[in-house]
């Protein structure tokens, strides 16, 4: 059974990967590795971008029916039950998917997987078995990135900068800071506040020791999500 998983995995995921940066490493002009990461990055999004642009709204339209939902929260504070059934009528209602913010997470996640696959494991002889019959033998690959950064290691500058990005991307969606609260700050105020801050650092604590190739992805994935949230979240 797990040999059947971890097939499918090679077949759906890190195939199309491994093949599609062989490509782009070999027609790109230059045949810098860095680049073909950042094209790949950009083709995914790309592809993902109907239903990242739904999440963004999603969210968007979450922030700003907040009031009402702080008002559901405070009528049936003291039945759970009642106030949950209320909740998922007043989604329905307003035609709300509450989890679909989440949805490019999880898609996102197994990509990112096969990515690290395809770093940790390389580019050497043994790998080129996993070749398409039409991709052409690249030979010996050079991982860095503009003659810089080697993208088979680790980047600790990379992933600062990528936190610091995320950090930017959460900000843009978070709820704008009141002048003026009455009673003190609800869980979700709470919550939110935390998050802004937990997600930056907990990026820099996964891509501290990964392949700089991920915190590449990662960047360029969170630089294309910020110019993706700008251009909706300044539509009224």
């Amino acid at each position: 059974m797990i040999s059947f998983f971890v097939d499918a995995f090679n077949l759906i995921l890190y195939q199309p990967l491994f093949n599609a940066l062989v490509l782009l490493y070999l027609y790109l002009p230059g045949q810098d590795f860095g680049i073909a990461v950042i094209v790949l990055t950009l083709l995914i999004k790309l592809i993902l971008y109907p239903l990242g642009a739904k999440a963004i709204r999603a969210q968007k339209s979450l922030r700003e029916l907040q009031p009402k939902i702080k008002e559901i929260q405070d009528k049936f504070k003291d039945d759970k039950e009642k106030q949950a059934r209320a909740m998922m009528e007043f989604y329905k209602k307003e035609k709300i998917n509450p989890f679909s913010g989440c949805l490019p997470l999880l898609i996102q996640l197994p990509i990112l997987i096969g990515l690290f696959r395809v770093f940790w494991r390389g580019f050497g002889t043994e790998q080129l078995k996993y070749l398409y019959g039409f991709v052409s033998c690249p030979g010996p690959i050079d991982t860095t990135f503009l003659g810089i950064v080697n993208l088979a290691e680790a980047s600790a500058v990379l992933a600062i900068i990528t936190g610091i990005f995320q950090f930017v991307q959460t900000k843009m969606v978070a709820p704008k800071k009141k002048t003026r609260e009455s009673g003190p700050p609800d869980l979700s105020s709470m919550m939110e506040k935390q998050m802004l801050y937990f997600f930056p650092l907990f990026t820099v604590f996964i891509l501290w020791r990964l392949p700089s190739a991920i915190a590449l992805y990662w960047l360029t994935t969170t630089i294309f999500t910020i110019v993706q949230q700008y251009v909706i979240l300044r539509k009224k």
